[in-house]
């Protein structure tokens, strides 16, 4: 008869060894971590800023180890009496509730400047009637922001005011380009300086910006309407292994309940979720074509 290794002293050797490691890379780990917390904290108060949000990074932080902990907390009281499950899905949710707030900000920001380049079209028609009608640049811009709604009142209303305080135009015009990160901007903030110090036609360039821009979201209206066949049979086949998932722990709790008491169930379970997220990447890298 061999002999038998006791559970205790397995797991004491397993807690010596991670302690050694850990110690190890403290520096790098320490490191990691203070750029995960500080950095996307960071980042997220600059996005915020840039939606003319304005929230203190010390509640962004306190906003993010909530959702973390919260989510990873729920997830482990929902899987009791089962501790091990508890903590392993527990630690998982609460990475994903860690990562989550980047995103979601990164969706609005998005989401945020694609309003606006939408309204540029209309913004720039009525640019180029008030300034055919002796506006300046200026006064056209107000005229904007009183008679369209956010977001372009907001940039265009922060432009007016920077020129108030002091701040060249064009200086303005630059920093709106980099408060929304869109080509269309770009090229409506190049033109604008550029015909200022060379001298031009603006209620024209404005007229010719304007039908560019449309143009472009006719196309990319069109490519999002070819590409969402694929984008959507995609998700639906994400689906599948978690609703399958579903059904057998609904009509064979008995056959479906390794996959989750047991350490082997638990890895598959942890495979499958990492290959459906890596999967959902893809199938959106395949299905967005940059215009």
């Amino acid at each position: 008869m061999g002999f038998v290794v006791p559970h205790w002293l397995l797991a004491v050797v397993v807690f010596i060894s991670a302690l050694l490691v850990a110690y190890q890379f403290a520096g790098r780990m320490l490191d990691w971590i203070r750029f995960q917390s500080i950095g996307t904290r960071d980042y997220i108060a600059e996005k915020l800023q840039l939606m003319m949000v304005d929230i203190a990074p010390e509640k962004i932080l306190v906003i993010q180890f909530s959702i973390s902990f919260g989510l990873g907390g729920v997830v482990f009281l929902l899987c009791l009496p089962n501790v091990a499950v508890g903590i392993c899905f527990g630690i998982m949710m609460t990475a994903v509730g860690w990562f989550l707030p980047k995103p979601i900000v990164d969706y609005f920001y998005q989401k945020r400047v694609t309003r606006f380049v939408e309204q540029m079209v209309d913004g720039l028609g009525l640019m180029s009637n008030g300034m055919r009608s002796g506006l300046s640049v200026m006064q056209a811009m107000g005229l904007v922001t009183q008679e369209m709604p956010n977001p372009i009142q907001q940039e265009f209303g922060l432009i007016i005011s920077q020129n108030k305080l002091g701040v060249s135009l064009e200086e303005a015009f630059v920093n709106l380009s980099k408060r929304v990160l869109a080509d269309e901007v770009e090229m409506f903030v190049t033109s604008v300086n550029i015909l200022k110090e060379t001298g031009g036609n603006l209620a024209e360039t404005f007229d010719t910006i304007a039908t560019l821009i449309r143009e472009r979201i006719k196309v990319e209206n069109k490519i999002k309407a070819l590409t969402a066949q694929a984008f959507w049979q995609g998700i639906i086949l994400l689906c599948v292994p978690p609703f399958m998932g579903a059904v057998l722990a609904i009509t064979d709790p008995e056959m479906m309940k390794p996959m989750f008491t047991s350490i082997l169930g638990i890895i598959a379970i942890a495979g499958v979720v990492v290959l459906e997220v890596v999967a959902f990447f893809v199938i959106r890298k395949i299905t967005k074509i940059d215009v």
